[in-house]
């Protein structure tokens, strides 16, 4: 007697896509610790209760431009290039017209400045001929764009305050580190265990309080401890990392 055909075993159903909240491995802390976090932050708020980007802009595709040509670059660099070429083109009917050609002498001054202007025209025809001459303002949408990654992303929604995001640059990895708010190797476990740890309150916020403390105060080759407001705080304090 013939043997029935095996049935198939069912196809496993696809992983979704974990975002850095899912990634993230929450550590149990204790209330000490919770309470050393708070009062960080609280400190960061009480010294500067509005942080924002050291980058010049003045509409959401100025901000989104400037962002991606800072990537490999100081933002006191491209803040000299684009006070000139805002002046030129600051939408991107105006920076499609300019062309590759036409964008890279605002640019060259800047590292990776070819592959950028690149990146700055195909995005500029992308959101006129998908989003109408608007900049789409989701993470989805702006990941979509050339030269648009998921930190250069983070950094606009959290600009704008669309949505609490950390981009992890290397001030913000270096901090997180010495303070003892995160343990990760790589800049996305970083960004998850940050975004795990910071209280809500503050999360907003976050980003630019690391940043310009990493870049003016904690600083890579000698931490100024002596200037720095959390240094009690710090379980780093008088060690240069």
């Amino acid at each position: 007697m013939p043997r029935a055909p095996a049935k198939a075993a069912p196809k496993p159903k696809p992983k979704a896509k974990a975002g850095p909240r899912a990634r993230a491995k929450v550590r149990k802390i204790s209330p000490a610790e919770q309470a050393r976090v708070e009062e960080i932050f609280h400190r960061f708020l009480a010294e500067t209760d509005d942080p924002r980007t050291e980058l010049s802009y003045d509409s959401p595709y100025a901000l989104v431009v400037a962002v991606a040509l800072s990537a490999q670059a100081t933002d006191v660099q491209v803040n000299k290039a684009t006070v000139k070429l805002f002046a030129a083109a600051d939408t991107p009917q105006a920076m499609l017209a300019l062309g590759e050609e036409g964008l890279i002498p605002y640019i060259a001054s800047i590292g990776l400045f070819r592959t950028k202007a690149k990146n700055v025209i195909a995005a500029a025809r992308i959101i006129i001929e998908q989003h109408g001459g608007e900049v789409p303002l989701t993470r989805e949408a702006l990941q979509a764009l050339p030269g648009v990654g998921r930190k250069t992303a983070s950094v606009v929604l959290n600009e704008l305050r669309i949505e609490p995001a950390i981009a992890v640059d290397t001030h913000v990895f270096r901090l997180a580190h010495r303070l003892g708010l995160a343990f990760g190797k790589t800049p996305d476990q970083v960004e998850a265990e940050l975004m795990a740890l910071v209280p809500a309150p503050y999360l907003v916020r976050a980003h630019h309080w690391l940043i310009l403390h990493g870049r003016y105060v904690c600083v890579a080759r000698r931490p100024r401890c002596e200037d720095c407001l959390i240094a009690d705080l710090c379980p780093s304090r008088g060690q240069a990392a």
